[in-house]
């Protein structure tokens, strides 16, 4: 992924965010709260680390499922696939407020299906986060026929799940697709017969690491 990169550096949904946190920072530095104004300025350096979004080189393997998000693995495992009904390989990737939070494509494919669902804010990193709380998933069928569901999950802090595609959309691996604000977790569900390449505790980076291979 080279300079065609839609988003480069700063993610477009942070702008609102660190021009009210600049206004506010300059505001409060001209009247002379320095303490006020130091604490806004960190605010802003935090915005703008949160709502970076660099692009990433797409690794050349073509049955290579990338990660969808930057984190650590926090679980690989069969699972039951609640979107597909089918047994599957489950991998989920947790985002803390450090990390890259765009989304990207882990395969190339056809958006099937998508599925909201509004709910609650647990903390993402618990099992339960995948069915309770508010999220996004999208069923991607690849040009091979494989089936994929990539989940975007709310977390504790997290109240705004983004996603610019649906049902029709072609992607591509690596394309930015969604973010999520402030804090987060993404699931992907793959056939039982993939094969994982990474384990829990390991951390990733969206687009540039593969997570299985497909068979």
């Amino acid at each position: 992924m080279g300079s065609d990169y839609p988003h480069p550096i700063i993610a477009r949904e942070g702008w609102p965010f660190i021009a009210i946190g600049v206004v506010l920072a300059f505001v409060l530095s001209y009247f002379g709260f320095w303490i006020f104004a130091l604490v806004a300025w960190l605010a802003v350096v935090f915005i703008v680390q949160f709502f970076r979004d660099p692009p990433r080189a797409v690794p050349a393997q073509s049955n290579a499922v990338l990660s969808p998000a930057d984190g650590r693995v926090m679980s690989v495992e069969r699972a039951r696939d609640p979107y597909l009904d089918r047994d599957a390989l489950k991998l989920s990737v947790f985002m803390n407020v450090f990390n890259v939070h765009s989304n990207r494509s882990p395969v190339d494919g056809v958006v099937r299906n998508r599925w909201y669902h509004a709910g609650s804010f647990v903390n993402a990193a618990l099992d339960k986060a995948s069915l309770e709380n508010e999220r996004n998933a999208l069923h991607i069928v690849t040009t091979t026929g494989v089936d994929v569901t990539c989940v975007q999950i709310a977390g504790l802090v997290a109240r705004r799940i983004l996603c610019y595609v649906g049902p029709g959309d072609t992607l591509r691996r690596g394309q930015r697709y969604g973010f999520i604000r402030f804090g987060s977790r993404v699931d992907v569900y793959l056939p039982s017969t993939a094969a994982p390449r990474v384990a829990v505790g390991d951390v990733v980076y969206a687009t540039s690491t593969v997570l299985a291979e497909l068979a």
